[in-house]
């Protein structure tokens, strides 16, 4: 599928407001790709194709995950939503007729984060925290960040941001987070 036949399916099937912020994701992820000269096009169709599995109902996301056996942690049952990213990430080549690892595991990352990231994972990423619909204290300075910071820079203010607002709700912080939040401090 190219990113028109794409966008119309999304469209179809996501409520208007999270096909928006796919938009959003896609167009940033587009942006920031060009910026740190990574594939724009492929940071593209996976930041149009990053939320394809909200879809589901957030309470089904583990069971969906079961049925096309990924596994599954006590972390993700306590806080499903997170599974969403690898179900989006598996449902690629059936759905979306997307066999690029590349982009695969961008959306597989693009929640939490995990080892090993590449440019590409850490643009998705980014551009879904960044993108212009999101509205919440900090975001203005990501995205003066990404202006004047490294790709690496930029994603350790991100992740800080991030462990320091699922800290403040007590909840768990995901090992995958700090695992690539360790990664960059460590390559420094």
């Amino acid at each position: 599928m190219n990113s028109n036949e794409i966008k119309e399916k999304l469209a179809g099937q996501l409520k208007k407001t999270r096909f928006l912020h796919s938009v959003g994701v896609a167009d940033c992820a587009a942006e920031l790709a060009a910026h740190y000269g990574a594939d724009v096009e492929k940071a593209y169709l996976a930041g149009l194709l990053h939320d394809c599995a909200r879809t589901f109902a957030t309470l089904d996301l583990a069971k969906v995950a079961s049925e096309m056996q990924l596994p599954v942690t006590k972390i993700e049952m306590r806080t499903p939503i997170l599974l969403h990213a690898a179900i989006g990430a598996a449902m690629l080549p059936q759905e979306y007729q997307i066999e690029d690892e590349e982009i695969q595991q961008a959306i597989r990352f693009h929640t939490v984060g995990g080892p090993s990231m590449t440019d590409l994972d850490k643009i998705v990423y980014l551009a879904d925290m960044i993108e212009p619909g999101r509205r919440y204290p900090g975001v203005d300075e990501l995205r003066r960040l990404t202006a004047v910071k490294t790709l690496d820079q930029v994603m350790l203010a991100a992740f800080n941001q991030s462990i320091a607002f699922v800290l403040n709700k007590n909840n768990v912080i995901h090992p995958d987070t700090v695992a690539a939040r360790n990664e960059i401090l460590l390559k420094e």
